[in-house]
């Protein structure tokens, strides 16, 4: 692989990683406002980031990265704080929210294929 594919690849893991992070902290705050239209919609938003990771960069990894950040994000959102405040209540929803987030990253890594940065060491059709 190139250094300039190499380097797209790099930064499209650091930008998957972003919006990890913010489809966890929207997702936390849509999916038991509007219940259940919001939780469909916070699901939706991890799916869709999930499996366009793997589509972006044709590996398992752009999936992993973005579902291992949304993970890590909902769990230090769901933790209560010294001064009792906390952002998920206590209902079924975001049970949902984790399980179902939590099998979207999953079944997107296991379905990973050829994306538009293509698999690694491969070469696109038309390309030098």
């Amino acid at each position: 692989m190139s250094e300039r594919g190499r380097a797209a690849r790099i930064v499209s893991y650091v930008v998957l990683g972003v919006f990890g992070a913010v489809v966890a902290v929207a997702g936390a705050l849509v999916q038991d406002g509007w219940f259940p239209g919001g939780l469909l919609l916070a699901l939706a938003g991890c799916a869709g980031l999930f499996y366009g990771g793997t589509k972006l960069t044709g590996t398992r990894v752009g999936a992993v990265v973005p579902a291992g950040v949304w993970l890590v994000t909902v769990m230090f959102l769901s933790s209560t704080r010294p001064e009792g405040d906390f952002l998920f209540a206590n209902s079924i929803s975001p049970y949902a929210y984790l399980l179902g987030g939590s099998m979207a990253g999953v079944i997107s890594a296991t379905l990973s294929g050829p994306g538009l940065l293509g698999p690694p060491g491969a070469r696109r059709p038309g390309a030098g």
